[in-house]
């Protein structure tokens, strides 16, 4: 009679510990180090350090987000890559995202472009001269140039496809992308930084000859399984192809963020909310 009660306690239990896991792992932020070579990279660029805020969804680590911006700070990022979805449209709060880039421009310059869910916030435009006003750089399908000791890389952003509300029935995202990209003045720098939220594009990025993509929108796959990954992305369905990490092809790299906040689904299970450091180096840089 007792070995029954015994199993069930010991479920139960297990259960708990899953569940505190489980709970612990939405906010045990990390950084995970990615490092990308190439061999177009200027030389003054070769050691340059970019940090990757990605879906962070109002999300706080901290009061005021003291933790996120702490690690932003210990990772002595050359420039802050904000690859979307900084504000949730379920539950925005504008403010908290402005004091937020309010306080990282003074970690490094911040770059932003916007989500999927700044398309779809009516108060997107007060965002948006908040962001400048913080002194973040907002690019909306624009280049600029950044130069560090006499060389010059591109930067070039994005904004969601959402904000055309355009579907993809015949495969409309990924030719509006491909034109935006293709009327891009090409910038002084031979070395291409695309900030794009959506990494489901990959072939379109290596298709215009992109060195290095920084993208999110995947959350990892929201639930990752061992040898497996994610399990499920927007716009990428069950067992996603791009979900977290680096990816290569076609002389293009691309990083994923899992990004820090939730949205419509509201735990993320073995997914570590993250910011992404990611260093640049030259070929034969050590």
């Amino acid at each position: 009679m007792k070995k029954p009660s015994l199993w069930k306690a010991g479920g139960l239990c297990l259960a708990l510990a899953l569940l505190l896991w489980a709970l612990w792992g939405n906010t045990a932020l990390m950084v995970s180090t990615v490092t990308v070579r190439s061999g177009s990279l200027p030389p003054a660029f070769s050691g340059f350090r970019i940090a990757q805020v990605s879906d962070l969804h109002n999300a706080e680590f901290g009061e005021g987000n003291e933790k996120l911006l702490g690690m932003l700070s210990n990772c002595a990022p050359d420039l802050i890559a904000v690859t979307g979805d900084l504000v949730d449209a379920g539950h925005t709060d504008i403010e908290a995202a402005l004091a937020f880039v309010t306080q990282a421009v003074q970690i490094a310059p911040v770059y932003y472009v916007p989500g999927n869910h700044e398309a779809h916030l009516p108060r997107y435009d007060a965002l948006k001269a908040g962001l400048a006003e913080a002194g973040a750089v907002v690019l909306e399908d624009e280049a600029v140039t950044l130069w560090r000791d006499g060389e010059a890389i591109t930067v070039t952003g994005l904004s969601d496809p959402a904000f055309a509300g355009a579907g993809d029935l015949f495969g409309e995202v990924p030719a509006m992308v491909r034109a935006k990209l293709g009327a891009l003045p090409e910038g002084e720098g031979s070395y291409t930084l695309l900030l794009s939220h959506r990494p489901e594009l990959f072939d379109v990025y290596a298709g215009r000859g992109v060195d290095l993509v920084l993208a999110g929108h995947a959350h990892g796959g929201q639930f990752r399984l061992p040898f497996v990954g994610g399990l499920i992305a927007p716009d990428q369905g069950l067992f996603p192809r791009y979900d977290a990490g680096l990816y290569t092809g076609g002389g293009t790299n691309m990083v994923v963020s899992r990004g820090l906040g939730n949205s419509v689904i509201p735990l993320r299970i073995n997914n570590r909310p993250e910011v992404v450091l990611v260093e640049l180096l030259g070929i034969g840089s050590l």
